[in-house]
């Protein structure tokens, strides 16, 4: 029994029976999913299927309209402020547009958690952020502004920051956005190593099936707002699901339509417009 116990993987994050959505609206529904220590998770779905509203709500920004999202063993829903950014202190987190700062150079946009949230002294600053530089082949254009790097290299250095802290936790929204060929099969295997190396748990949320394939240990993918099928990457590339097969091999047709969906909201809208013509 007691082996057992110690077998068991540590949950890093878990959604339990949740709904997501804004207001009256929801967005996704009765979504079961968990992430492990060490574990490469991909969220995949199509435009607007709610993969980013998924990262708001693992990382506290998004209170769930039903069910429980826990991040190292806490209701995020219950915690207090203070206790929500000690949990986010423990999150790297890549944002779909990179984010950084531009009146900074590389090296300060890499510096800036540490500076932030640690006591470091100047001389570990700059052996932190030089070493996740080098991580991601940029430790020579520290002294560059962001305005002098290309949006590639930029994709590149916003990694660098988001795994400065070496958290426990890291969500990458789109983090082969803008990347070359060579760029994307190395950033990918950055993530792998990374997660391999600081054993923590790890969430890509992507377009890019091929890449993210060879690298994740098990696969969520979301759509018509629910949770379609999870498994490994085998196991999604063996599926007769039309909707994962259309997705998988990007079919134009399918159960995945190119419109946005009419809905009561826009029924509204368009009825109060005509009514002021």
């Amino acid at each position: 029994m007691l082996n057992d116990h110690l077998s068991q993987p540590e949950v890093i994050l878990r959604f339990s029976d949740v709904s997501l959505g804004y207001g009256e609206r929801t967005i996704l529904g009765d979504l079961n999913l968990q992430v492990n220590k060490g574990q490469v998770v991909a969220l995949i779905g199509g435009s607007g299927s709610g993969k980013t509203t998924l990262l708001r709500a693992a990382t506290g920004q998004l209170v769930a309209q039903k069910g429980v999202v826990t991040a190292f063993g806490s209701d995020l829903a219950q915690v207090t402020a203070n206790d929500l950014r000690t949990i986010r202190q423990r999150m790297g987190v890549l944002f779909q547009q990179g984010a950084l700062f531009t009146d900074l150079n590389v090296f300060e946009n890499v510096a800036f958690p540490l500076r932030e949230l640690t006591s470091d002294s100047e001389s570990l600053i700059l052996e932190k952020v030089l070493d996740k530089l080098d991580a991601v082949g940029l430790k020579a254009a520290a002294h560059l502004k962001v305005s002098e790097i290309s949006g590639g290299m930029a994709r590149r250095v916003a990694l660098a920051r988001s795994i400065v802290l070496e958290p426990e936790l890291i969500l990458y929204d789109e983090p082969f956005a803008g990347l070359d060929p060579i760029s994307l099969g190395m950033t990918a295997q950055l993530i792998r190593n990374l997660s391999d190396r600081l054993g923590c748990a790890s969430v890509l949320i992507t377009h890019d099936i091929e890449e993210s394939f060879q690298i994740v240990d098990y696969v969520y993918m979301v759509g018509q707002g629910k949770l379609l099928v999870a498994g490994t990457p085998n196991e999604l590339r063996a599926s007769e699901d039309p909707y994962v097969r259309q997705f998988l091999h990007g079919a134009p047709k399918g159960p995945v339509v190119f419109e946005y969906p009419e809905s009561p909201d826009f029924t509204r809208w368009l009825s109060k417009r005509k009514e002021g013509l």
